[in-house]
């Protein structure tokens, strides 16, 4: 209970001022008029006055509030390493039995994970966030348990109770970790790119000179290399294909050091063609070769070599040579000097006529089987005697001729493993058949027979089932055969014509190898944290996933097929990091963020980021491994830590619970005493 004298005018307060100013007036008149009872007269009018502006006495009945002191607990990744966890338990433990003893506190404490993406440790938000929900008047103290690794100190709030630090980890503690400084997002194939790596250790790290780096490439047998520590390296890499090309770079965890977490970096490089060559080799004029021309001409990133031969060996029309306009094949050059420069080798209805000697088409089967790619577009020559088959090729070609020929109509089908392949796969969506049956492609009207090798595959089929496209794999090279020269017939629009130039790009870069097509192929698709793992396979089932975590631990995924050949599943990562995939056939890596996160970046505890906030509020840094801290309470501007203590200010904070008012002095008593002052100023008039 507390009282205080406050002021209730009955008059306003204008009002009173002026009445009092007339008063004193009235009083400084009777004094130099040396009035007798001048000071009765002045007595008797400060007692009206004081009637007038009521004095009384407020009383209000208080009730005491709790001093708040706020816990903030980091538990972010970086806290989830080595003997942090049992540290922040220890700490959480002593700072409740020590605020317990505090008579009239209390204890809000507020836990920190990790936050969405790579933000690392927002700790001065939480903090923030927490003072928010609280009376400010009451915040008694802030205590943080942390590793003060922190990436937000620009939100630290105002404060204005005294901010300590529990520090985790021990001071013998060190790490080493793999820093990527430099990295391309896309390369040119065959060219060399420079990366920046550099291998730092940080704390008290034991006395090393280098360490052994691995290095691989989307999963493939690794490259290890012996590598300095804390100095730059640069590291030359080619690519091995188009597309994305995951590199890993691993250096071993050592005994000792903090987390295995940072040792791992991923770089993904998009690997582009600078120009995809091609041979176009015709052998004679005919409606579907300007389609293999346009096709190849459309994309900005072909360079075509284009030969149509229109004057063979055995035409003997007398015309002088000097006299014509033919460009002479140049054999020799394309098929022995220049072949490796090639992507792609197109035979378009080609005929053995002693153009090219059988040296150089064996050539070509050895380019083939070292890497290149050939494509066959048959017509009715590829079932003759001077077929393209019957020649050092015929060893690996995917479609050896019965030497019949089948002139009527039919529409193209894809075969069961054709809606399964890349190259075919949704095709017959592209152009669906308004009768919902098959798809709505026009007629081709000529297919050669052939028949096709085990290990060969059929995407596509004609005439009563007949191979129609056949794909097969020579070596490390690929081949294929459209044993049909009529897929001309979709480009002009014949019966509402088909997808051509989307099935002739899709076998163009199949051949060329770009990933994307590729028949057995496991990858991810990351939205956020979010994972759409994606198998493809022309298997009609796939193996379950096993997902193996930046901390070592595995999660094992059962597939669902979507769509034919084509399995998925979506699955939530619990945190961002590396991340490795393995269905036993197939292997795939996805970092989430940087394979690093920025929690990791620096693992050493340390409370410098936070020191002046702390020095600001005169609090302290205490380190836990030292053994628990008493708390005291301190006054306001104090020093607020010690040796093994740390400080907290009582606030007094209290709530109004009742006010009452009561008049100082009855009205009566006042116009009593002012009557008795005015008879007495009276009296002594009338005595004078």
């Amino acid at each position: 209970m507390t009282g205080a004298i406050i002021l209730d005018p009955l008059i306003p307060v204008v009002l009173l001022l002026a009445v009092t100013g007339l008063a004193v007036l009235a009083f400084i008149l009777a004094i130099w008029r040396r009035l007798p009872g001048w000071w009765l007269r002045g007595l008797a009018g400060l007692v009206l006055l004081t009637a007038l502006a009521n004095p009384a006495i407020q009383q209000e009945d208080r009730e005491p509030l709790t001093d708040i002191v706020i816990l903030v607990v980091d538990k972010s990744a970086s806290q989830r390493i080595g003997a942090r966890p049992d540290q922040n338990a220890v700490a959480i433990t002593n700072i409740e039995a020590e605020l317990a003893r505090q008579p009239n506190t209390e204890l809000r404490k507020v836990t920190l994970g990790d936050a969405e993406g790579d933000l690392g440790t927002t700790l001065m938000t939480a903090l923030s966030e927490a003072l928010a929900e609280e009376p400010q008047a009451r915040i008694a103290g802030i205590i943080l348990v942390t590793d003060g690794r922190l990436h937000d100190i620009e939100r630290a709030p105002a404060l204005t109770a005294p901010m300590h630090t529990l520090l985790t980890g021990e001071p013998e503690d060190w790490d080493r970790r793999l820093v990527v400084e430099n990295a391309p997002a896309f390369a040119i194939l065959g060219e060399e790119v420079n990366l920046t790596l550099r291998v730092e250790d940080q704390g008290a790290a034991p006395e090393s000179t280098s360490v052994p780096l691995s290095i691989a490439i989307d999963g493939d047998t690794p490259l290890v290399v012996q590598v300095p520590i804390g100095q730059d390296i640069q590291l030359p890499v080619s690519l091995p294909h188009g597309g994305m090309n995951v590199l890993q770079f691993n250096i071993p965890e050592v005994e000792g050091e903090l987390t295995n977490r940072n040792n791992a970096a991923v770089v993904q490089i998009n690997g582009v063609r600078d120009r995809l060559r091609v041979l176009l080799v015709s052998g004679e004029p005919h409606p579907g070769e300007r389609t293999w021309r346009n096709l190849l001409k459309s994309d900005s990133a072909v360079d075509l070599v284009h030969f149509t031969i229109l004057r063979p060996p055995e035409k003997q029309d007398g015309v002088p040579v000097n006299e014509l306009s033919l460009i002479a094949f140049p054999t020799r050059e394309l098929f022995l000097e220049k072949i490796n420069d090639f992507d792609l080798i197109i035979f378009d209805r080609y005929r053995r006529r002693g153009i090219l000697p059988s040296a150089y088409l064996d050539n070509i089967r050895n380019y083939v089987e070292q890497g290149g790619a050939v494509l066959i577009s048959s017509g009715p020559e590829y079932g003759s005697a001077e077929s393209i088959y019957r020649s050092p090729l015929g060893d690996i070609l995917p479609g050896a001729p019965t030497a019949r020929v089948f002139e009527e109509g039919f529409v193209p089908q894809l075969t069961d493993i054709g809606q399964r392949h890349p190259v075919t796969e949704g095709l017959d969506l592209l152009s669906p058949n308004p009768d919902g049956e098959g798809p709505g492609w026009g007629r081709w009207f000529r297919l050669i027979d052939v028949l096709v090798p085990e290990a060969a595959t059929t995407v596509m089929s004609g005439l009563d089932d007949r191979p129609l496209l056949i794909l097969n794999r020579i070596g490390e090279g690929r081949v294929s055969l459209m044993a049909s020269d009529h897929s001309w017939l979709w480009d002009r629009g014949y019966e509402g014509g088909g997808p051509q130039l989307e099935l002739l790009r899709r076998l163009a870069h199949w051949m060329m190898k770009e990933p994307e097509l590729e028949e057995e192929a496991l990858w991810v698709e990351p939205t956020g944290q979010r994972m759409r793992i994606i198998r493809r396979t022309l298997d009609l089932e796939t193996g379950d996933v096993t997902v193996t975590h930046p901390d070592g631990s595995e999660t094992v995924l059962t597939l669902e097929e979507v769509s034919p050949g084509r399995f998925e599943a979506l699955w939530d990562a619990p945190e961002i990091g590396l991340y490795r995939l393995d269905d036993g056939d197939e292997t795939s890596v996805i970092a989430l963020g940087p394979s690093a996160p920025r929690e990791f970046e620096q693992t050493i505890a340390s409370a410098e980021t936070l020191q002046p906030l702390i020095d600001g509020t005169r609090g302290g840094v205490m380190q836990i491994s030292e053994g628990d801290v008493g708390i005291r309470t301190v006054r306001e501007g104090r020093p607020a830590a010690g040796r093994g203590w740390i400080g907290i200010t009582p606030r007094g904070a209290y709530r109004t619970a009742d006010i009452s008012i009561n008049s100082l002095l009855p009205s009566w008593v006042y116009l009593l005493l002012a009557s008795l002052m005015i008879v007495g100023a009276w009296l002594r008039e009338g005595r004078r």
